[in-house]
């Protein structure tokens, strides 16, 4: 087993999917011991050891409809640490397994619920996936350039950033904050206020009136020296060149340090010039060629790579960024800790491969899992 910072910290995982489930393995890579509780006729993968997501855990099968699949997760609760849920307010509490029930039998747990929407308000109950979030949050309406539809980013923004990601900072913090008071709580973890906090930067703009329509600011597409442009074979190139050192470097393998001509780098009447400019020089040469010119250069400006080449890159080979782990390409353990690194200990588990060992530990006898597994309690 790994011996992580988490190490030694009992995880029960009762989330499905998205955000759960990223929040889990983050905890697990960094050594916690997760159990993933699911529902019968769950499993959906016919390789479920290439499910990236779900590594780093064992797998239950417990029907929680019946009283004693309920019981089995209470007596999980006994001895765990942190309980992760991602139920519609309410649910939990139907099932006999609600925040009340779960400190009164242990008072140091820390009960995370993970929700789109939280715990309260109209839309607490409403259905939703990473796109709505993002929508309602205002985040989605400045994923575009002037004049274009929003482009949604994958599910990195709500499931994983604003949920997974800022989940498990709360349930670290909350075991913190353990550590001095002897006692749990309960963590309302809504997607919608992960996604808030990440807009700090638009509303301080805003707050500052200096916040232009989407697709007009520096970091939004608006500035030419903050944009992506294609290449003669149809790639493209990443332009980050915010700060002066930088923009004069881009000036200077761009070929264009020399124009006179040329309107200031924050001049904003100029940046649609200024776009063309750079989008009529990027486009003589290819990828590759543009790679070459700024190779080694100090100017913020790289390829945009598909995620094959990603995982071959240089740097992601030297500094071990991806991995290959049991015949699986993967993220490796981030972060990455001098005394108590993480590891990746386990692939991720068949839905159930662990059911009998979990129970084990729980003090059931085979002849108990054996009945259980009778009656459909668990599989």
């Amino acid at each position: 087993m790994s011996s992580g910072p988490f190490h030694g910290l009992r995880v029960l995982d009762l989330t499905g999917l998205g955000p759960g489930p990223y929040c889990a393995m983050l905890l697990g890579d960094l050594g916690a011991d997760v159990v993933r509780v699911e529902r019968p006729g769950s499993g959906r993968f016919s390789e479920p050891e290439k499910f990236i997501p779900h590594r780093s855990r064992r797998s239950v099968v417990i029907d929680l409809t019946k009283a004693a699949g309920v019981e089995l997760v209470l007596r999980m609760v006994d001895g765990a640490d942190v309980l992760i849920e991602g139920n519609r307010p309410g649910v939990m509490e139907r099932l006999g397994l609600g925040p009340d029930v779960c400190l009164a039998r242990n008072e140091r747990l820390v009960y995370a619920r993970l929700t789109g929407w939280g715990q309260d308000g109209p839309l607490a109950n409403d259905p939703g996936h990473d796109i709505n979030y993002i929508a309602t949050a205002g985040a989605l309406g400045r994923f575009r350039r002037a004049g274009e539809r929003p482009v949604f980013p994958l599910n990195l923004a709500a499931d994983l950033g604003g949920g997974g990601a800022v989940m498990a900072f709360g349930i670290a913090a909350a075991l913190f904050e353990r550590s001095l008071s002897g006692i749990g709580q309960v963590i309302d973890g809504a997607m919608i206020d992960g996604l808030a906090g990440q807009l700090a930067l638009p509303l301080a703009h805003r707050a500052m009136g200096r916040l232009a329509p989407a697709g007009e600011n520096f970091y939004d597409s608006g500035a030419h020296y903050y944009e992506v442009y294609e290449t003669a074979d149809h790639r493209y190139l990443a332009v980050g060149a915010i700060e002066p050192k930088f923009y004069a470097v881009t000036l200077q393998r761009l070929g264009l340090a020399d124009r006179t001509d040329l309107p200031g780098q924050n001049d904003r009447s100029g940046w649609p010039m200024m776009k063309e400019l750079f989008a009529s020089v990027i486009e003589q040469r290819t990828l590759a060629e543009w790679t070459a010119v700024f190779d080694g250069a100090e100017a913020c400006v790289t390829p945009v790579l598909e995620l094959d080449e990603a995982l071959t890159h240089p740097h992601a080979l030297a500094h071990g960024t991806y991995v290959e782990h049991e015949g699986v390409v993967q993220p490796g353990v981030a972060p990455r800790f001098s005394r108590t690194p993480g590891a990746l200990d386990r692939v991720p588990p068949a839905t159930g491969q662990h059911t009998d060992e979990v129970l084990a530990e729980l003090g059931c006898s085979a002849a108990e899992i054996a009945r259980l597994r009778a009656d459909g309690t668990i599989a």
